[in-house]
């Protein structure tokens, strides 16, 4: 079956879909985006991403394009028409189609609005859980607004590409004064060595997860001792244990930070458990 991309109004064939030369996302990365995980064909987590998305627009003044409802059924439809019953479906809005110039475009310029969707199966990040992943240390060189869900993400792309070639699954930022921000693509996350579950506080230096949000509710209704505070790479590696939170990886247990082994070298408990209840909950309250 041949994928079906949205754009700017019209279904087309995966493989035709363009948009201008002059849009801005692809000029400037003016632009904002939101990926939602798909169970059984529905979405999970759909007000929380959807409320994240108004923000990123708003921060950058880029006009909403569409209401909730009517951008709901854009990417369900998306989503039906690739017969995605497993996977993801990904939104990108930018402030649209002028001529190059840095300054933002006359007023009514209308947005760009492009939708994609594809299978994953849940089995092959289950496997993944099951054994864990490695993650390295990178150099934060990203810019000062990273609570935007923007499109700019050429520091991210570096970060990855980087724990590809070590052969890790992720890599988990770290500042000027040695604390770990977030990874390339995930919040980060240890259960320190006297028990308690940390995570970065969300300022302007970090983004504020979806799955992360989800993760700090469910942790509350175990009662599990948690606290919004960064942490250093040397803290990361004498944890029992470390995992990262994503729209794709859920609850990821990490067994190694730059070789350096995590705990027992396995999958922890506590990281295990918010897995399963993340799974439970985001499949139960899908849309």
């Amino acid at each position: 079956m041949s994928r079906v991309a949205y754009v700017n109004g019209q279904y087309q064939p995966h493989g035709q879909a363009v948009i201008h030369v002059e849009d801005r996302g692809f000029q400037f990365a003016d632009g904002v985006y939101e990926v939602w995980s798909v169970f059984d064909g529905r979405m999970a987590d759909f007000d929380g991403h959807m409320t994240r998305l108004h923000r990123s627009l708003n921060e950058l003044r880029i006009p909403i394009p569409m209401t909730a409802q009517a951008l709901a059924r854009v990417l369900n439809e998306t989503v039906r028409r690739n017969r995605v019953n497993e996977g993801l479906v990904y939104l990108q809005v930018t402030r649209g189609t002028a001529r190059r110039d840095h300054p933002f475009p006359p007023e009514g310029t209308p947005p760009s609005v492009i939708v994609t969707a594809r299978s994953l199966p849940l089995s092959k990040g289950n496997a993944a859980a099951k054994k864990g992943v490695a993650v390295v240390t990178h150099p934060d060189i990203r810019w000062g607004r990273c609570d935007i869900k923007t499109v700019g993400l050429l520091p991210n792309v570096l970060a990855k590409q980087a724990a590809k070639e070590k052969g890790a699954a992720e890599a988990w930022m770290v500042d000027e004064m040695g604390l770990v921000t977030e990874g390339s693509s995930t919040n980060a996350w240890i259960v320190d060595e006297s028990g308690k579950l940390r995570t970065r506080d969300s300022q302007s230096n970090i983004l504020r997860g979806i799955t992360r949000a989800a993760v700090m509710r469910l942790i509350a209704e175990e009662g599990l001792e948690f606290e919004e505070r960064a942490f250093s790479v040397d803290e990361a590696k004498r944890a029992k244990e470390a995992f990262y939170t994503s729209a794709s990886g859920f609850v990821m247990p990490a067994v190694s930070i730059d070789g350096t082994k995590i705990g027992n070298g396995k999958p922890g408990p506590i990281a295990t458990r918010l897995r399963t209840l993340y799974l439970d909950q985001a499949i139960r309250d899908a849309i």
